[in-house]
């Protein structure tokens, strides 16, 4: 097993994401996990223009340095609005949520 030489894959994303724009619901999928995403980059970048740690804003609210982790970079564990709210608090920062129309796409009917 020793005598066979490393040799990395070479990966062409601009390909690699063609071929899954392909698949049935990879736009739509891609596109919600955007949203989500920008969330987490926000607390993340507020968190650093507020000069703290995940372990300072843990103590601050009350809670654990690795519940601040989950809160800022993971999708599985979306946070309830009154924790972001307390987040926002510690950092100086306000919370804003916006409903904005979809381009082109009209209402879904009331069932």
């Amino acid at each position: 097993m020793a005598d066979i030489p490393y040799q990395p894959v070479a990966r062409v994303r601009g390909a690699e994401r063609a071929k899954a724009e392909q698949l049935p619901g990879y736009s739509a999928a891609r596109e919600e996990a955007a949203v989500e995403f920008r969330l987490l980059r926000q607390l993340l970048d507020a968190r650093k223009r507020a000069g703290l740690t995940q372990e300072e804003v843990a103590t601050r609210m009350g809670t654990t340095r690795s519940a601040i982790c989950r809160l800022e970079g993971s999708r599985k564990h979306l946070p309830a609005l009154t924790t972001l709210r307390r987040y926002a608090d510690v950092l100086g920062c306000d919370v804003e949520i916006t409903i904005v129309p979809r381009a082109g796409k009209p209402a879904t009917p009331a069932r």
